[in-house]
């Protein structure tokens, strides 16, 4: 049954809504911003109202499948690793989009939202938030850039990583952290090389 969910989890977080909603709004997101066809260009490109709708669907398809996984103790101990990870992995490389997916950001925290029933996606938020506010000190308000962004994502999740395992969290749970922070990195590995090269 593993499979069979890892299966369905993937084909879940495959569904790019972002960009579907973006193409009804005659939006081409693979041309705004950073090209990445996910709700912040959506967002960008067709205003606040369809931006919300797709983080929320985009939240939901790592969400509801994790849910109802997890939540009904269909699958426990390591066979989660395989499921919790598919959602992301299917958003990052899409087979909708020729395996060219979006940065898995709102669909990380719909896994971990279903993972530790809402903690964990708190924790990251918050994490976020003063990273954000750290560097807009830093910045003396100024707005942060497209590569500040990333590395806010990448860092703020690896100390995520520092809270779950402080927090005494499964080993299981401390592997799908993992996986899903080297996809994250290699979703923002064109930002991260900006500051590489610094």
């Amino acid at each position: 049954m593993t499979i069979v969910w890892t299966v369905c989890a993937f084909l879940s977080g495959s569904f790019m809504f972002s960009y579907w909603l973006g193409i009804i709004a005659k939006k081409n997101l693979k041309k705004v911003g950073d090209g990445n066809p996910g709700a912040l260009n959506l967002w960008k490109a067709a205003g606040y109202k369809l931006g919300v709708v797709g983080v929320i669907l985009d939240f939901l398809k790592g969400y509801l499948i994790l849910l109802f996984v997890v939540g009904n103790e269909r699958i426990q101990g390591y066979s989660v690793i395989s499921i919790a990870l598919a959602p992301i992995i299917g958003h990052a490389f899409s087979p909708f989009l020729k395996g060219k997916g979006g940065k898995a950001i709102a669909v990380t925290f719909g896994v971990w939202s279903a993972l530790s029933s809402f903690e964990v996606s708190l924790a990251f938020a918050v994490v976020l938030a003063i990273l954000l506010s750290a560097i807009k000190v830093i910045n003396r308000g100024k707005s942060t850039s497209t590569e500040a962004d990333g590395l806010q994502v990448v860092v703020g999740f690896l100390l995520v990583g520092i809270y779950l395992y402080m927090r005494d969290y499964s080993s299981a749970i401390l592997w799908v952290w993992l996986g899903n922070f080297l996809l994250l990195a290699f979703t923002h590995r064109n930002e991260l090389a900006v500051y590489l090269k610094r």
